[in-house]
């Protein structure tokens, strides 16, 4: 018999009861303690599995019916990485925005096409290698020269952990949970931000989301990922796609 593992995926009620708790426990077949930190929090996440649609649809509708938004998503679904249109620099225009990358290819986004502004802060970890070298007294080589003092350079190679949090902004239309527009903070060049320019990349990419949010009012502003329980909670960009993939299909599903 074949098996496509389907997850049901909720949105954290603001105040779970004891009542509910036991209901979902009950629902998706885990403990009391267990369910109520998988409801907690503010970003929509995975609670359950199941090894079929049928299946999964089931555990669904029974979460909705007590009140909770739920849905269910295929595994092929979620592990699909996009191809993210990553920015350079932009230009604000009337009712748009014009967006460059690195290579120079361009992409125009009008503001009646865009769904979603989503922000959130990352964690990417880097090993940096550095050898030095240092003078050390060599035991074998003074007795081989009958008690002369002998040193030779040694060299030691050590592995420091360089952490780096990143602001990131992403643009979403309506008809895709693939980002249209991916802004990063450390890979902008602000030059056009002209006489708003600041000195740091935290000022300037502040600056960025404000006027995003300025040319796009209609859209949705959604910051729960830039938050520091978000962080911690969810570091790494593997994390980070899932959460912003759940976030996006949450907002399409109830508006």
């Amino acid at each position: 018999m074949n098996y496509e593992v389907v997850h049901i995926a909720v949105a954290p009620p603001a105040h779970p009861d004891e009542k509910l708790v036991s209901s979902v426990a009950a629902v998706i077949n885990k403990s009391h303690t267990y369910t109520r930190l998988l409801l907690a929090g503010e970003v929509p996440k995975i609670i359950a599995h199941a090894d079929s649609p049928p299946g999964a649809e089931s555990i669904v509708r029974n979460l909705r019916s007590l009140g909770l938004v739920a849905l269910a998503l295929p595994d092929a679904e979620l592990r699909q990485f996009p191809q993210i249109f990553e920015a350079q620099t932009l230009e604000f225009r009337e009712k748009e925005a014009l967006f460059q990358d690195s290579s120079g290819a361009q992409k125009r986004m009008a503001a009646s096409d865009i769904f979603l502004i989503l922000t959130g802060r990352v964690e990417s970890s880097t090993e940096v290698e550095t050898t030095t070298s240092r003078i050390k007294f060599s035991w074998g080589g003074t007795l081989l020269t009958g008690g002369i003092p002998v040193w030779r350079r040694v060299k030691q190679t050590t592995t420091d952990k360089s952490t780096q949090t990143e602001d990131f902004a992403r643009l979403y239309e309506r008809k895709s949970a693939e980002p249209g527009v991916e802004l990063l903070q450390h890979h902008l060049n602000y030059s056009f931000l002209g006489a708003e320019r600041a000195a740091s990349a935290a000022m300037n990419f502040s600056t960025v989301v404000r006027r995003l949010r300025e040319a796009f009012p209609e859209a949705i502003f959604d910051d729960r990922l830039s938050k520091p329980l978000a962080l911690t909670t969810s570091s790494s960009w593997q994390d980070t796609e899932l959460n912003c993939r759940l976030i996006y299909l949450f907002h399409a599903m109830t508006r």
